[in-house]
């Protein structure tokens, strides 16, 4: 029972934030840079609820195992959404620092999320058991791990660059985001109180919808923040780039 208290609490609060803080984002974004990120919260939070919200009604029921297919789909389905999660991530980093070529860059992306989504589609996975195997398990998240990597990488370099007070965490988050998700891969079906981690992991991603809230704060008040291109209006005055 204290488990079911603690997790049903902790789940509302999460999902209620980042589904309110990204559909908020989404309608009043005055550009498309604000509305993908208000989608990639909305992504997260909806996406996150087909797992959460079982594990939750497993909780207070019959347990775990009971409902195992139930959890099952619902971690098929984030496996998918927090996929395309970082898809947009990349696409808010090409919008806030205006980058125009980085081809090669664009495909590894593409090509890793496709080949993320293929292996979680594939029936060795067994979604529907309550132990799935752990070796598809650690190979539909190799894929995944390198997606990190990049953001991490191509983050930090823009950053550096441009000087950026609203992303400058960024590649601090996705790290801790893998480095909480990655040993619960690994070692929850032989520990599963290593299970804990995914909360840490969670407030991770709660940072970087964060993030997406104070992008929307600064283009409300008329100026982009990545330190490159500044607009701003002051004493009536416009300036442009």
């Amino acid at each position: 029972m204290p488990q079911a208290i603690g997790e049903t609490v902790f789940d509302v609060l999460y999902l209620s934030f980042v589904l309110v803080i990204g559909l908020t984002i989404f309608i009043k974004g005055k550009d498309s840079l604000v509305k993908k990120a208000g989608l990639m919260a909305v992504l997260l939070g909806a996406g996150d609820s087909f797992h959460l919200v079982p594990r939750c009604y497993a909780l207070w029921t019959t347990g775990l195992k009971e409902n195992a297919a139930a959890l099952g789909i619902g971690k098929f389905i984030t496996s998918i959404t927090m996929t395309i999660f970082y898809l947009i991530l990349y696409y808010i980093w090409r919008d806030q620092y205006q980058i125009k070529d980085r081809k090669n860059v664009t495909a590894a992306m593409w090509t890793l999320a496709i080949l993320r989504v293929g292996l979680c589609f594939l029936p060795q996975n067994k979604w529907l058991t309550y132990r799935q195997p752990l070796l598809f398990g650690v190979l539909r998240n190799i894929p995944f791990a390198i997606m990190g990597v990049i953001m991490i990488v191509i983050f930090a370099q823009e950053i550096k660059k441009a000087k950026d007070p609203v992303f400058r965490f960024m590649p601090l988050a996705v790290t801790l985001s893998f480095g909480f998700y990655l040993p619960v891969v690994l070692f929850c079906g032989i520990a599963p109180a290593i299970g804990v981690l995914m909360i840490p992991k969670t407030m991770a991603y709660v940072w970087i919808v964060w993030m997406g809230w104070q992008l929307h704060r600064q283009s409300k008040k008329g100026r982009r923040t990545c330190g490159v291109f500044e607009n701003e209006i002051k004493n009536g005055n416009r300036l442009f780039e």
